[in-house]
């Protein structure tokens, strides 16, 4: 009897499904397994959470961490002295001044991206952009090495342990790589600038008539999975379920009766509510949230920019490490500060600092990295790394690192192996605690 052309197996085929079997999963994971005792001492005891605050279009290092009183370069605004002595960062952060022994600041960044998208999707997956490949995100990475286990595609209600819950939560943010070739199961669950749930994320359908039509699905996808082994089937049917398990955990994203207590910690501001609803989302088990602020591609009126975003922002940043040290949760959580680009030392004739990549700041705080620690430095105008160096690989290698995951564990796109951080990457362990 001959069988249809469409069940014969290729090559390929043969070892794409021989991927899939137990000893498959491991060569899928190949790096994870292979980790030597200088990752294991960073390695968490339990699970750790991320947040990432993520400043659209770049936010000027003259203007936050890397100032230069004096030269021609500094600009307006006068550095202010912090709680970590000898260390000084701009006036319009006073709250992030007292919050320093937190805080570790990177300013030696130097990456290889200079424009938006490019830049965008570098500072989210650590690869520049390729034609052939599709890198996921740091969010995708996350949820995937530090997220509630849910590979049954079970919509049933779990207790508390965060798999309800999607595993990369993006509030207003621009990054642009989603989950790439970890697939959609990691994709990012999108809310508005002002963290509100999409309309539809709620089920509208009465629970009788809703409950009737998911029993219909599900047979007629069963019959349909026993005949057919398509990747985009078992693809739906996964993300069919999420859905509906979001139904049990809607309330984590309705925060109104609780604003009026934190508006005074986190400020009056969407950069304020983004980030309160972030902790309370990796409170409740999500692994992964970035809050977007944008209106940092300032290549025209720089200080005046600076001077309304920075403040928000500040007393944001400020409440959420105030907040999770006070819940015991800083110690787990892992706060990203950073943008796609810096800013031109240069002022131009608009009052404007245009891209800048050869030296710039990010800056992490709470689990894993040293607290209170300056991490490189600039030459004195800013144009250049002085010592230091960190490269868009060692960035994430380290921050990988820090939150337990080990960045030379590797995926696959077809046949070619994708490690976490690129090849050649370095931990900068001076700021791992």
């Amino acid at each position: 009897m001959r069988c249809p052309s469409h069940e014969h197996f290729s090559r390929r085929a043969l070892l794409k499904g021989a991927l899939s079997t137990a000893a498959g999963s491991m060569v899928m994971n190949w790096g994870g397994l292979v980790r030597g005792g200088e990752f294991a001492e960073h390695v968490a005891k339990g699970p750790k959470r991320c947040i990432l605050i993520w400043l659209n279009g770049g936010a000027s290092q003259f203007e936050t961490f890397d100032m230069k009183p004096g030269r021609p370069t500094g600009g307006l605004f006068r550095p202010i002295s912090t709680n970590v002595p000898g260390s000084h960062i701009c006036e319009l952060m006073p709250r992030m001044a007292r919050m320093m022994d937190k805080v570790c600041v990177i300013r030696s960044m130097n990456t290889s991206e200079v424009d938006h998208p490019g830049g965008i999707y570098l500072m989210h997956s650590g690869y520049r952009p390729a034609a052939n490949v599709r890198f996921p995100e740091i969010g995708a990475v996350v949820a995937k090495y530090s997220g509630a286990p849910n590979v049954s595609g079970s919509d049933k209600p779990s207790e508390s342990d965060g798999s309800d819950l999607p595993g990369f939560i993006k509030i207003s943010s621009n990054g642009d790589a989603g989950s790439g070739i970890l697939g959609p199961k990691y994709q990012p669950f999108q809310l508005d600038h002002d963290a509100r749930l999409p309309p539809f994320a709620k089920s509208y359908t009465e629970a009788v008539r809703e409950s009737r039509r998911h029993a219909l699905r599900e047979f007629m996808e069963g019959r349909y999975a026993q005949q057919h082994r398509a990747d985009t089937a078992q693809m739906h049917r996964e993300s069919y379920a999420a859905s509906r398990r979001l139904q049990n955990v809607l309330d984590v994203f309705r925060f109104d009766d609780y604003w009026p207590e934190y508006e005074p910690l986190y400020g009056d501001s969407l950069i304020g509510r983004g980030l309160m609803l972030a902790r309370r989302l990796v409170e409740a088990g999500v692994p992964f949230v970035e809050v977007g602020q944008s209106g940092y591609d300032t290549h025209a009126d720089n200080f005046s920019s600076h001077k309304g975003l920075v403040p928000p922002m500040d007393h944001a940043w400020s409440g959420l490490l105030a907040d999770l040290d006070q819940r015991g949760m800083l110690a787990s959580t892992l706060v990203i500060w950073m943008g796609e680009v810096g800013r031109t030392p240069t002022i131009n004739n608009r009052a404007g600092r245009d891209h800048h990549v050869r030296a710039w700041t990010a800056a992490l705080a709470g689990g894993g990295v040293k607290g209170g620690l300056v991490h490189g430095e600039t030459d004195e105008d800013g144009v250049d790394v002085k010592s230091g160096r960190v490269t868009e690989g060692d960035f994430f290698a380290t921050v990988y690192t820090a939150m337990g995951i080990d960045p030379r564990a590797e995926n696959y796109e077809g046949s070619r192996p994708i490690p976490l951080a690129p090849f050649g990457s370095n931990v900068v362990r001076e700021l791992l605690a």
